[in-house]
């Protein structure tokens, strides 16, 4: 084997090596990385931008390798066998007797510092580990940097996952300016001015393309396949294609490889190396939305074969692992609870292939029944001591129940269960005050369900509560009518309970507290009737808010009874071990004790729920609580300006969850009574301004604010506090910038960093700490005295 050149030349990259968009956390990890091992390996998905990525490390790397960096292309390589002379030959050497052997080439090798670039080794992971060990073990100077689906496992191995370009967060507003500080937009940007030299980012167009790169989920290849299309569609034609996305993004580069050419191509590619069971599964999981755990696969996608095909429930947890090791499958950690996902493009590009299957329908069904039982649990479990982790459960799937909504809605027959699933999530609504989205499945669910049933009862019941939470009593009183009118035909003591129930919240938000009172002490006593026999639904939870109802019924009342109603609604929620209930629970007693005349403990006790529920998350309880706060501030002459600033800050977390004052009289009155007692005492001027500086905060400032020094309450914190050392040095740092205020785009200004790398920071400690907001960030922070 004669050289065909010196290997003193810098090797053989191609000239656009250094060009990249993006990418300088993951640049500077891969070669902090390749200074440490001799084998890293760049995995990822089709399209994620492997190879640039490793062609810019290479480039940056070339002045460490006296004999040169050398990149290998094996992607048109089908035959392992011929691997070593597809090495030798871009190393430029040629055989000039026999094809060169692996040992051959190690010889070679033997007293080089180089480094070889081995892209594409998915399809070859065999010939390629076994290949890379032996130029690793006879060559002590070589370093290899290779990019795979796949991890090639051997020895020493290091992996770097490589993720999507950064993508604006869901809801981002920002200036037009702004939008190319993020990765994804910015390699729109510029690939369109390739084929359309005048197109730029204006205010005009930046939401558009903002969403062009979010539905792309910041895969590179799928962004410049869109981005293609600028000459011919305006960003929001482009945008109104994307549902059919494999047939729209089939314009690639002529000099790119084939699979590259289209998404499809890329897709085709990963799916071919995929064995058949994989391949099955990878078109079942394309069921899902947003996520999914093990015991949803296991449920849904196996067992039961199809025609002969079959995933046994045994496999499942090899079989996502290897689809995981593929870069099919993206596995993420939320707190204890570990999840995976599809890339929406892997997902799509699955679904197709369940749909040429004929088995979409069967598996929908499953996936159906799955998250029918779950609420059902969720609704079976809400009052006690799991409660936060059903709410955080749901949350998690919220995107599969819509799914599975959707499908009752949609297919005939099926509405029932959209009753069932939509009354079982009553709780979950309210909490992260989603009134408009029950409402809105409900409703379509009570149009095409319109038979008398228990079902129907339920789901009539919920939907008037829901109404009657955002101040729709023009909606919500014919509803009740009805469940009034099933209650009594029926003669079923618990749906005489609820209705009563729900008539006294009406009368209360209505402002007649006399008639809320006996209701909703009658709805308290039929639930005591009933508690011995079989339940219905979450009897014990519809039982509590009948007697959080009456506290605020009796305290606005001035019922002598308040107080003991009041306690008795907290020692409820204390002995069932409901951490949100109790949260609500201490609020009520602080309703009473304000409404007595002691605001000192009434603020106390505000704050004291407020702590509580705004860890776990909770969205409707919050804008009320601060409300209250406001009342309780208020008595103090001194806090007057501070008063105002809470019932400004109220104002709008009344706004975010799309509830108004209006529908709640006895608050109202409240409200009007404080902020007129404000005005004198600070002058229209002195209020108005006041008020605006809260109502101009978002949800997290607000709670802040009202919470002052207690961030972190000891009822929120973890039973061990953990040590520093858990965080790395990089996440003890990001902490300190989240307990001065900055927010993720500041951090990564501060840190030369990109924005997506700080929310990853973030979501790491958060993750380690096992806390569920940036404030209990801030507060252990100081506790730890970073």
């Amino acid at each position: 084997m004669a050289p065909r050149a010196s290997l003193q030349v810098v090797g053989n990259l191609p000239a656009d090596a250094m060009e990249i968009v993006g990418r300088r956390r993951e640049v500077s990890e891969a070669r902090q990385m390749l200074s440490d091992t001799r084998l890293l390996t760049l995995t990822g998905p089709g399209g994620v931008g492997k190879t640039r990525l490793a062609l810019r490390v290479a480039a940056e790397a070339r002045r460490a390798f006296a004999d040169g960096v050398w990149l290998v292309e094996l992607a048109s390589l089908q035959d392992s066998t011929l691997l070593a002379r597809m090495v030798a030959e871009s190393l430029g050497l040629c055989d000039q007797s026999a094809r060169p052997s692996a040992e051959t080439l190690a010889n070679h090798l033997r007293d080089k510092r180089l480094l070889l670039v081995l892209d594409n080794c998915e399809h070859l992971l065999d010939g390629c580990a076994v290949l890379a060990s032996m130029l690793l073990s006879a060559a002590k100077q070589v370093r290899i940097l290779a990019t795979s689906r796949e991890r090639l496992g051997i020895a020493g191995e290091t992996l770097l996952a490589v993720p999507p370009l950064s993508v604006p967060e869901p809801g981002w507003r920002g200036p037009a300016g702004e939008a190319t500080e993020y990765e994804s937009v910015r390699l729109f940007v510029e690939r369109g001015q390739l084929v359309m030299p005048g197109f730029a980012i204006s205010a005009r167009n930046s939401a558009t393309v903002v969403r062009l790169c979010q539905r792309l989920e910041g895969i590179p290849l799928a962004i410049q396949l869109a981005a293609v299309w600028i000459r011919a569609l305006s960003p929001e034609q482009i945008l109104e294609r994307l549902d059919d996305r494999y047939r729209l993004l089939i314009r690639g580069s002529r000099t790119a490889l084939p699979r590259h050419q289209t998404l499809r191509a890329a897709m085709d590619w990963s799916f071919e190396l995929c064995s058949r069971r994989e391949q099955i599964l990878w078109e079942r999981l394309s069921v899902f939305a947003g996520g999914f755990d093990l015991d949803a696969v296991q449920r849904i996608c196996a067992g039961d074969p199809f025609d002969g095909e079959d995933v046994a429930g045994d496999d499942v947890v090899d079989l996502v692992a290897a689809l995981i090791d593929k870069s099919i499958v993206a596995r993420e950690d939320h707190g204890t609870r570990t999840r995976y996902r599809l890339l929406e493009t892997v997902r799509q590009y699955g679904h197709e292939r369940l749909v040429e299957t004929g088995k979409e329908g069967v598996l929908r069904r499953r996936h159906r029944d799955h998250f029918q039982r779950l609420a059902e649990e969720a609704d079976a479990s809400w009052f006690g001591p799991r409660q936060a982790e059903w709410l955080s459960r749901i949350r998690l799937e919220l995107a599969n129940i819509r799914i599975a909504l959707d499908f009752c809605l949609t297919v005939p027959g099926e509405a029932q269960a959209a009753l069932r699933i939509g009354a079982d999530l009553y709780e979950y609504w309210v909490f992260y005050g989603a009134h408009s989205e029950a409402r809105h499945w409900l409703d379509q669910a009570l149009r095409q369900e319109s038979e008398p049933s228990p079902a129907r009862f339920d789901a009539l019941g919920v939907y008037a509560t829901m109404a009657l939470l955002q101040g729709d009593a023009a909606t919500a009183l014919p509803l009740l009518g009805e469940c009034r009118d099933h209650a009594r035909l029926a003669g079923d003591g618990h749906a005489d309970a609820f209705t009563r129930c729900l008539s006294g919240l009406a009368a209360f938000l209505q402002g007649d507290l006399r008639a809320a009172v006996p209701q909703l002490k009658g709805a308290l006593d039929r639930y005591a009737e009933h508690r011995d026999g079989p339940a219905r639904r979450s009897d014990r939870n519809d039982a509590f808010l009948a007697s959080v109802y009456l506290s605020f019924a009796a305290t606005f009342l001035g019922d002598p009874r308040a107080r003991s109603f009041a306690e008795s609604c907290r020692k409820t929620a204390e002995a069932a071990g409901a951490g949100w209930a109790l949260s609500w629970g201490v609020w009520v007693v602080g309703l009473e004790r304000w409404r007595a005349g002691d605001a000192r403990q009434a603020a106390a006790l505000f704050q004291d729920s407020l702590s509580r529920q705004y860890p776990l998350g909770d969205r409707w309880g919050p804008a009320w609580v601060l409300e209250a706060l406001a009342w309780a501030t208020a008595a103090d002459d001194r806090a007057a300006e501070r008063a105002a600033f809470l019932l400004g800050a109220a104002e709008k977390l009344r706004s975010l969850i799309g509830v108004s004052l209006s529908g709640f009289q006895p608050f109202a009155v409240a409200h009007d009574q404080c902020a007129a007692d404000l005005r004198e005492a600070l002058g229209d001027t002195g209020y108005d301004k006041a008020f605006q500086r809260g109502l101009d905060l978002g949800f997290h400032e607000a709670i802040a604010h009202a919470l002052g020094k207690r961030l972190l309450p000891e009822q929120a914190a973890p039973a061990t506090s953990p040590a520093s050392s858990v965080l790395t040095s990089r996440e003890r740092q990001v902490a300190q910038l989240v307990a001065e205020g900055m927010s993720n785009k500041d951090i990564a200004a501060s840190l030369v960093i990109a924005p997506r790398t700080a929310e990853g920071h973030v979501e790491h400690i958060l993750t380690k700490l096992g806390f569920t907001s940036r404030v209990q960030i801030a507060a252990w922070t100081r506790t730890e005295g970073l």
